[in-house]
């Protein structure tokens, strides 16, 4: 008697879900790096145009200005050869006026990290989807420039950055009226001015194009 074998039966295998390869998204985390390393080297090239700080304060150099005229050229002549400095210096009075009030602090921050994975850093494909909607470059957008513009300018923190900003541009234009600029070489403000501000902002382009791809 011929003896048959049990038909066989599909054997099939579950990976646990602990298990499963996680994927992130492919244009998201490269998208920060690239962001993150252009802004970094953005803010170390424009620093390496900054003036010496001693140059800066030399109590010799200063001086009051015989005429409304003159601290008017004064200011514009200090403005081109310190504008590195001037710059960090009005930075400083922001951070410190952020951090001495820390809700306002949380709302820019809050408002960064929404400019940057909702528009900057997210790829336009697929579109974005929140609370079951879909909505596009254009909606989010104008979505954000909205909700910017609420908290900003309907709290606390559109006056908090304009008082820190006019703090620290008198600061700036009092040293400038009263710092004597005959001693600089002022023929090179003109590299300075191109080289400082491009280089500050430069990142934004780069991140924006990476982004939106």
């Amino acid at each position: 008697m011929a003896t048959t074998n049990p038909p066989l039966l599909p054997i099939s295998t579950t990976t646990p879900a602990s298990q499963t390869p996680s994927t992130t998204d492919p244009a998201t985390a490269p998208g920060l790096r690239f962001f993150l390393s252009r802004f970094s080297d953005s803010i170390r090239r424009s620093l390496s145009d900054r003036r010496p700080w001693s140059e800066l304060i030399d109590r010799s150099a200063f001086s009051r200005p015989d005429s409304l005229s003159d601290a008017t050229s004064r200011v514009r002549k200090n403005l081109g050869y310190f504008r590195v400095n001037y710059a960090a210096v009005i930075a400083l009075c922001l951070a410190a006026s952020l951090l001495s009030h820390p809700f306002s602090l949380a709302v820019l921050l809050a408002l960064l990290a929404a400019w940057c994975f909702l528009y900057l850093l997210r790829p336009s494909d697929p579109p974005l989807v929140l609370f079951g909607r879909t909505f596009s470059d254009r909606e989010t957008l104008l979505g954000l420039v909205v909700v910017t513009f609420l908290a900003v300018f309907l709290t606390s923190v559109g006056s908090l950055i304009i008082s820190a900003l006019v703090i620290g541009s008198a600061l700036v234009c009092l040293h400038g009226a009263f710092r004597m600029p005959e001693d600089l070489f002022l023929d090179e403000v003109d590299s300075v001015t191109g080289g400082a501000a491009g280089g500050l902002l430069s990142f934004l382009g780069g991140a924006g194009s990476t982004g939106r791809i």
